[in-house]
């Protein structure tokens, strides 16, 4: 079941037309208005929408738009960065942000309403899991963010990352049903090289992506070298062992011919080393690799500190030293907990 007029790709709409005795050729401009244009309110009425549409539209039944309420709004002293609170349907309430620079927007969606993954260093992760977002849900989110950066900037929506709340692979087919509609030449047309999907080391997750069609990039969370250091800040390492995750990891790269990004999250005095560092190179040896390192951003659930930056230079510099590529993910929005891990569906006190 389709739950929102947003979840319906191209060929769904058609279908669901031809179905109720509408000819499919009005699904051009019927998935224009929703998902190019962005209309709000009464779809029945929008520029193009012919007399059989609108009567279908209006009818007993017909899905209406994903009722996707902002129930807060928070900007970040840099300018660029703006976290948002949706509140869905059923009352639940997720956060998408809005970061990046001119020219380069980008948008982080979430997936799920908490997470069952339960990262200690991770405020959605001390939420726990209530339950996935649709592929509607998903897709209004985008919807939202670009209808804000429309009219605060002039500008449209470049790159999506599904690094918001919840594990985008533990909800796999409303994920990619989402990421087919925003990739759409007919809608937003994001280019797939320009969304990226991270994942805890969600494994069957990793092998469907491996062999899905379209080429998403593939961020995977280690933040340890061995299992006993994953397993202490990672609980479902224990489910999903390191050794099946880098497998996993290898044979996506071997089938999609792409790199895998991989996350690690620099904690003081618990994986920020130079012998941490080490062992990561040693670990990812062989692999066609790209390192972000992340220093932690601070939660309430969480004891843990940032690493001194000599201790980040270091690492980096050992991981280059080794042949892999890495970065320092650049930190944007801590100011309003818009950083990676912080998302926790919660309003700020201002």
């Amino acid at each position: 079941m389709i739950d929102s007029l947003e979840g319906y790709s191209y060929a769904a709409l058609e279908q669901v037309l031809a179905d109720a005795g509408v000819n499919p050729v009005h699904a051009k401009p019927l998935f224009g208005a929703v998902q190019r244009r962005l209309v709000t309110g009464d779809l029945s009425a929008a520029e193009g929408i012919l007399p059989p549409v609108a009567r279908w539209l209006d009818s007993e039944g017909a899905p209406t738009l994903c009722p996707t309420e902002q129930t807060d709004c928070t900007p970040s002293s840099d300018g660029f960065t703006e976290k948002y609170l949706l509140r869905l349907a059923d009352g639940a309430e997720v956060e998408a942000v809005r970061m990046g620079f001119p020219g380069r927007f980008t948008a982080c969606l979430s997936s799920q309403v908490g997470c069952a993954m339960g990262c200690v260093f991770c405020a959605t992760g001390q939420m726990g899991f209530s339950r996935h977002l649709t592929a509607g849900e998903i897709v209004a989110q985008a919807h939202h963010v670009e209808r804000s950066l429309r009219a605060s900037h002039g500008e449209r929506l470049r790159n999506i990352v599904m690094m918001g709340m919840g594990e985008p692979l533990h909800n796999f087919e409303p994920l990619m049903e989402a990421l087919g509609i925003l990739t759409d030449n007919r809608g937003l047309n994001i280019g797939p090289a320009r969304v990226a999907i991270s994942t805890v080391g969600h494994i069957p997750g990793i092998q469907k992506l491996a062999r899905h069609p379209k080429r998403y990039s593939l961020a995977v969370s280690l933040h340890g070298a061995s299992d006993e250091e994953r397993g202490k800040l990672i609980p479902v390492n224990k489910k999903w062992p390191l050794a099946d995750l880098i497998e996993a990891c290898r044979e996506y790269t071997q089938i999609k011919r792409a790199r895998v990004f991989f996350a690690w999250t620099l904690i003081g005095g618990v994986n920020d080393t130079a012998d941490h560092a080490r062992r990561l190179a040693e670990l990812l040896k062989g692999i066609d690799a790209h390192v972000n390192l992340i220093p932690l951003n601070a939660t309430e659930g969480y004891e843990g500190q940032a690493p001194a930056e000599t201790n980040v230079r270091e690492f980096q510099q050992i991981i280059q030293d080794s042949g892999l590529p890495s970065t320092v993910r650049q930190r944007r929005g801590i100011d309003v907990a818009a950083g990676c891990g912080q998302l926790k569906a919660k309003r700020i006190k201002r």
